[in-house]
């Protein structure tokens, strides 16, 4: 792929971006799905190991 032209007219380059509804802010990233270390120890029933 090569590149054959650059729009330099900041009007045409708005209206490409409104064309095609983008928008430069960034969407809300969903909230961290946080579970400590502890949490999990203490949910597992206690296993038996044979040797």
């Amino acid at each position: 792929m090569r590149i054959i032209a650059f729009i330099t007219d900041y009007a045409v380059v708005d209206r490409i971006i409104n064309h095609l509804n983008l928008t430069f802010v960034a969407e809300r990233p969903p909230p961290p799905h946080v579970a400590s270390q502890q949490f999990f120890l203490d949910s597992e029933a206690p296993a038996e190991y044979d040797s």
